[in-house]
């Protein structure tokens, strides 16, 4: 995440009384050239429905990226987790009270996928990019208890080649598996925008990540998102673009999807990615547009824009500077009839910051989507 200060009220929303003063004697100088003012795109504004216990760490930039599993015995009973990434997991309710955490460190994107273990079994495995070592990523991978809430740590898995240059864990999803044997693919996006792909598979009663591909993109990159219908990775560089990557071919190779400015609704920084699917099979991708605070919307049948919208008003309070974002459509019982959107909040002062929930209906209602 990179602040944005657009104005001296929104730097006075985010910093201390005595931030003001200094700001006011900055605008007075005469040297240098002032900034550009930051594009503000325009939006509709949606309340937030919902919210999160704020995360243990206060007066920091903690909370980062969501992950959502859907119960469908009992959807009103389906659980929602959260990083801190200078701390851990959490794992709430959809009333946002905390069910568990788990102190594991540095964690900053989380990613879950229900998984057929080889004796038949099914789990809910979740994984997360582990930047606790700066110089060597590993995934952090967990259980989750779906009947109770409650995290069971597997390890953490290194995976990059023997002799690698030190690189550090940035962005992290996960995918369907692409081939026998795999309980699901994993990619952890590296904070020199390499992206690298690998597999999950059980090895003597454990999760095990073996290192497959990668590929590279030019400058900072984080969030990402697997397409499992498609078998297609996007991936949010921060500065640039989202780009687009076939996952079939041998070879990983990106192409631009939607780039930063007007045409497409983009901020920079490109944060989260989150992919929405319905019953009926379309699709769009979202995304994070942290820079005017706001969610950008892309048909996945047409690769158009399909709208934009803001977490502003009601009684919760709005986003901003949103890095992590998820969605899940489906019935998540009365509050979440067709859907739950989740959006990391980077400013819930006075409170440490939090995860603030939203409706797929009051999306699709505000933005027209059939």
């Amino acid at each position: 995440m990179k602040r944005n200060l657009t104005n001296i009220a929104d730097a006075v929303k985010l910093g201390s009384g005595a931030l003001l003063p200094a700001l006011l004697l900055g605008a007075c100088a005469t040297t240098g050239t002032p900034a550009a003012p930051r594009p503000h795109y325009p939006a509709i504004d949606i309340p937030a429905e919902g919210e999160t216990t704020p995360v243990g760490t206060g007066n920091a930039d903690a909370a980062d990226d969501p992950a959502i599993w859907r119960n469908p015995a009992n959807p009103a009973a389906s659980l929602i987790l959260g990083t801190d990434k200078k701390a851990g997991l959490y794992v709430y309710g959809l009333d946002g009270t905390v069910k568990d955490f788990s102190p594991a460190g540095a964690l900053n994107n989380a990613d879950l996928r229900e998984v057929r273990m080889a004796d038949g079994s099914s789990r809910i495995l979740v994984g997360a990019s582990d930047r606790t070592d700066r110089a060597e990523p590993r995934i952090a991978l967990f259980g989750l208890d779906g009947a109770t809430g409650k995290l069971t740590v597997l390890g953490t898995e290194t995976f990059l080649p023997a002799g690698h240059a030190p690189a550090e864990a940035y962005g992290f999803c996960m995918g369907a598996p692409l081939a026998s044997g795999e309980l699901a693919r994993a990619y952890v996006v590296l904070k020199d925008g390499t992206v690298a792909e690998s597999r999950l598979v059980e090895k003597a009663g454990k999760v095990a990540a073996e290192h497959l591909r990668n590929v590279k993109f030019a400058t900072q990159s984080e969030g990402c998102v697997v397409d499992d219908v498609t078998r297609t990775l996007y991936v949010a560089e921060e500065d640039v673009a989202i780009w687009k990557v076939p996952l079939a071919p041998a070879t990983l190779t990106a192409s631009s999807y939607a780039r930063v400015g007007e045409t497409d609704g983009l901020v920079d920084d490109i944060e989260g990615l989150a992919i929405a699917r319905n019953a009926e099979g379309r699709a769009w991708l979202v995304a994070s547009s942290q820079g005017d605070n706001a969610y950008a919307l892309f048909d996945l049948a047409t690769d158009k824009p399909a709208g934009r919208f803001r977490i502003s008003g009601g009684a919760l309070g709005g986003t901003s500077d949103t890095d992590g974002i998820e969605v899940i459509l489906g019935d998540f019982g009365p509050q979440y009839p067709e859907g739950l959107f989740m959006a990391q909040d980077g400013d819930n002062a006075p409170k440490a910051q939090n995860f603030k929930l939203l409706s797929w209906r009051s999306i699709r209602t505000a933005l027209g989507l059939r």
